[in-house]
């Protein structure tokens, strides 16, 4: 008989999560100055612990501070005071919630707007059809910088397991720097990081052994890795199985599977190559398909938003469900669950033709979620799609102004 979403899990690690309901993922661009949490962070995590999630993943925290995939966020360097990020954590324990942190190294995906570092494996810009001048053509990364950022992941996961974060999320999905490595559209070196797949998840293995030697045993060490990329020629299930039986053995406690990019927003319900996704929990037919290839713990994310649903996620042998938009518009749906079986989330949504521009509108419709929250507000029951896109590119040009000045790229 398969785990209730209410039932306890114990990870590998030895760490015990109150249920199976976990807050993934979601870019809040909500930093105080300094690039550090602070007070709106603070409420917007505070209501989610208070919903009953058993865990809550931070949006992505860089391990580069001039390496950002948008200004507002968060970053946690070797010598970054720890100060706010261990009033963060001690928000989401103190309703009785475990907290891990994502981190992650954009790569490419820097937006031209930002400045800063533009890394990636190999001279590759995206291709966003008229949308592609928002990004600059990236510098194929050196040894000496691919070391670096081994490195970099290392010390913000020391940093948060010092700050009292439960564990880490190491990113390596949407299109991010370890995701671009992974894929043969993105990765076209010749040398050891690079060619067969073995190289390619090279420096995705090394940041988790490098991650696992640095912290405690009982420090929780997850990824995020795509089912696929969604794009013709790009990283396919097959690779994801080959990569998910190469974490065996490295102290990984836990795989969550998405799948998409910037160039294809699968994570919201869109592809590239014309795959049809399920209209609720999108990547499961693509877990199922992998709850063989490792005895790591799977975890599934992307258009959760009823209980049944989670349910026959669970029943499918995956260990944990993951929700993250439908808590954006109802941060108590665990709760609500526990005492109304047919309570749902709701996801709000636009699919206009022009897929860049729909993944805009629902980052921003998303982002402005959060920042009500995050003011002490409830969600909004609707959102103007093309208001919030206005809304948030005001503050995106704002945040960004004040970003490049604090960086001296702009006096």
């Amino acid at each position: 008989m398969s785990a209730s979403v209410f039932d306890a899990f114990t990870l590998p690690s030895g760490h015990t999560l109150k249920n199976r309901l976990v807050k993934a993922a979601m870019e809040e661009n909500m930093a105080a100055p300094g690039q550090l949490p602070g007070d709106d962070l603070f409420n917007l995590y505070d209501q989610w612990a208070a919903g009953e999630t058993g865990l809550l993943i931070t949006g992505n925290v860089m391990v580069d501070r001039l390496a950002m995939t948008g200004p507002g966020g968060v970053a946690l360097e070797r010598d970054t005071p720890l100060a706010p990020f261990k009033e963060w954590a001690a928000v989401a324990h103190g309703k009785g919630a475990s907290i891990w942190m994502q981190i992650n190294h954009p790569g490419r995906q820097v937006f031209r707007r930002m400045g800063g570092r533009n890394l990636a494996p190999s001279a590759v810009g995206l291709d966003l059809g008229k949308h592609s001048s928002l990004f600059d053509v990236p510098k194929a990364m050196s040894e000496e910088e691919i070391e670096d950022v081994i490195q970099r992941f290392a010390d913000t996961a020391v940093q948060a397991q010092n700050a009292g974060f439960d564990g880490v999320e190491i990113h390596a999905a949407h299109g991010y720097l370890l995701a671009q490595f992974l894929s043969p559209l993105t990765n076209k070196r010749s040398d050891r990081w690079g060619d067969s797949l073995e190289n390619r998840a090279r420096l995705l293995r090394e940041v988790v052994i490098r991650i696992r030697a640095a912290v405690r045993p009982g420090f929780a060490v997850a990824v995020k890795l795509n089912s696929a990329d969604f794009q013709r020629g790009g990283f396919e299930l097959s690779d994801a199985r080959e990569v998910l039986a190469s974490l065996e053995g490295l102290g990984v406690d836990l795989v969550e599977l998405s799948g998409g990019s910037y160039e294809s927003p699968a994570m919201q319900g869109r592809t590239a190559d014309g795959r049809t996704l399920a209209r609720e929990a999108y990547f499961l037919e693509f877990a199922q398909a992998l709850t063989d290839a490792s005895t790591i713990p799977l975890m599934v994310t992307g258009g959760v938003r009823r209980l049944s649903v989670a349910q026959e996620v669970l029943n499918s042998g995956v260990a944990l469900v993951g929700m993250a938009t439908a808590l954006a518009q109802t941060p108590d749906l665990p709760r609500q669950w526990s005492t109304d079986a047919e309570a749902s989330g709701e996801i709000l949504q636009v699919r206009w033709k022009d897929k860049t521009l729909s993944g805009l509108a629902n980052m921003a419709m998303v982002r402005r979620q959060l920042r009500r929250m995050g003011d002490g507000l409830p969600p909004a029951r609707r959102l103007s799609a093309i208001l919030s896109v206005v809304l948030d590119q005001y503050r995106l040009a704002k945040l960004t102004r004040s970003y490049r000045k604090a960086l001296g790229l702009d006096q």
